[in-house]
């Protein structure tokens, strides 16, 4: 009447076989080191399926009104900007005007760019430098126009 209860006297055995122990062990740890072979063989060609994506975003030349100002800005492409290109590899060195008054900056070793106006914070692109600067700079103030002739009064060359 009682469920799963022995009703013989018989005790049962149980033999333990240490060696069957370490069989299954052994054959645990050849699955695990057959999955990980696998997984490195796969792995290349899974990653080589997927769509590269740059570490930053792409940054286009930018055209535009921002709180009352025009902001214009390209990626230079001639003169001393072209040589400094060619000599810094991935330089990014941009031709920014904020109301047609070159707007100058800087860009950082780890890709960020600080402006002449904002130089104690860094921004990810240049147009949000850009537009950093010109919410620094307010509604009144206007960029000043560098005198870049040799001989300029009141200004010495700086070298």
């Amino acid at each position: 009447m009682f469920v799963g209860r022995m009703t013989s006297r018989a005790t049962s055995r149980v033999t333990v076989d240490p060696a069957a122990g370490r069989r299954r062990t052994r054959r645990n740890a050849l699955r695990a080191l057959g999955v990980s072979a696998l997984a490195l063989a796969v792995a290349p060609v899974v990653a080589a399926a997927w769509p590269r994506g740059s570490a930053r975003p792409e940054e286009a030349d930018f055209d535009e009104t921002y709180r009352g100002r025009r902001i214009r800005g390209a990626k230079a492409d001639t003169g001393q900007a072209a040589y400094l290109g060619a000599r810094t590899p991935g330089a990014d060195i941009w031709d920014i005007t904020v109301d047609g008054r070159p707007l100058h900056l800087m860009r950082r070793a780890d890709g960020t760019y600080l402006s002449m106006i904002d130089h104690y914070r860094s921004y990810p692109t240049a147009l949000d430098a850009t537009r950093a600067a010109v919410d620094e700079l307010g509604a009144a103030q206007r960029l000043r126009v560098a005198a870049m002739v040799e001989g300029a009064v009141g200004h010495g060359l700086h070298a």
